[in-house]
């Protein structure tokens, strides 16, 4: 006769492995695992944040780069809809700033010049006579140091990084500390802390290119955006902004309702002509400090729909104007021209310049924070 202990302990035994086989899909996780080595050695990991709806969020140490998100389109289809590559050597030769952290200044410095406290700085020049997404070295080139945050429902990973004075011209030695988590409602937060200990200034942003059709050999033209705004901030030749704010009304730049990104991309329009398309900020609603909508995405074919939300004053959007086929993507794919865009929560462009625009300036005992947030859905 079986005693009952062992009929106990038998129970147990099914328990523990039918928990055992239960799928990973309805739990939330974050792997952790070796992407690749860098060419002195140093070890670059890749953390993959899972929620329980199956969406899926990886995050490379390089860069502190978004590899991949995973989202469903209408059918409950599982697709990645951001551009990357499958190997570290991609992304350490990339220079579209696929997916990246871009920093200590996001967007464009006129000539590299900028003063504080009557003090001048030169920061490299890397676009033309400009300076553009933190420059060579920049906060996309760095190896960041990464601990990942288990959670039962948002899990996390936290990546630091130390910019240290005169890292590109940059005064002040930054730590710049940025945590991506994939919450249980399809939202990808992004939040950001900077401290320095001398005055210096920073307004970093993510720099993903997205394609909700979830097969980058599309383009992007079919995309339908909305944007909170009435006006943006108009740029000269080389894309250096004025200074000035341009009214939306009747011109291409209007998406205060959905339209579709291609309508009029083509549009003869001096602005237009500069950034060879769509290449500029836009000044945001409501700017208090606070996290809001700002823009919404959706193509009409998957019916993903992407909600964007950030306490940023501006948005550039970029809609891929220099993507020629020359990259190689995940798959072995060349991304074609417009085949990938950019929503970039920021300070607006060359900022440092103009006083009359909020401050990007960042002294000793202050803490720079951003949140920004990715929400996905279907309609």
């Amino acid at each position: 006769m079986i005693k009952l202990r062992e009929i106990f302990l038998i129970l147990c035994f099914i328990f523990i492995a039918s928990s055992c086989n239960t799928t990973n899909k309805d739990k939330a996780m974050v792997i952790k695992s070796l992407f690749g080595k860098l060419s002195d050695g140093r070890e670059v990991f890749k953390f993959t944040l899972k929620n329980k709806n199956g969406m899926e969020a990886s995050i490379i140490n390089f860069g502190a780069t978004i590899t991949s998100l995973i989202v469903p389109d209408k059918s409950g289809k599982m697709e990645d809809v951001v551009l990357g590559y499958d190997s570290l050597e991609g992304f350490v030769n990339d220079k579209s700033y696929l997916g990246v952290i871009v920093g200590r200044y996001g967007n464009r410095i006129g000539k590299g010049k900028f003063s504080i406290d009557g003090k001048d700085f030169q920061v490299t020049v890397n676009d033309g006579e400009n300076h553009l997404h933190g420059g060579t070295i920049g906060f996309h080139k760095a190896l960041w140091e990464a601990k990942a945050i288990e959670s039962d429902t948002a899990p996390a990973v936290e990546l630091t990084y130390v910019s240290k004075d005169g890292e590109d011209g940059y005064p002040g030695t930054v730590t710049i500390k940025v945590t991506y988590t994939l919450t249980p409602d399809n939202e990808l937060k992004i939040d950001y802390e900077g401290t320095t200990d001398k005055p210096t200034i920073l307004n970093p942003t993510n720099h993903a290119y997205f394609n909700l059709t979830g097969d980058p050999q599309n383009t992007i033209l079919d995309h339908q955006l909305q944007i909170e705004s009435d006006s943006t901030t108009p740029v000269v030749k080389g894309l250096i902004t004025t200074g000035a704010f341009a009214s939306v009304a009747n011109t291409p730049f209007d998406f205060r309702t959905p339209t579709a990104i291609g309508a009029r991309i083509n549009d003869n329009n001096e602005q237009m002509e500069f950034g060879g398309g769509y290449d500029h900020n836009w000044v945001l609603k409501n700017y208090d400090g606070k996290v809001r909508k700002v823009a919404e995405l959706y193509e009409p074919k998957s019916g993903r729909l992407l909600i964007y939300m950030t306490d940023q004053p501006g948005l550039q959007f970029y809609s891929g104007n220099f993507l020629d086929g020359s990259i190689k993507g995940k798959k072995g794919i060349s991304y074609q021209y417009r085949t990938g865009l950019c929503l970039e929560a920021q300070h607006y462009p060359d900022s440092p310049n103009k006083p009359q625009w909020p401050s990007v300036v960042l002294r000793p005992g202050e803490t720079y924070k951003q949140t920004t947030i990715y929400k996905f859905s279907t309609k």
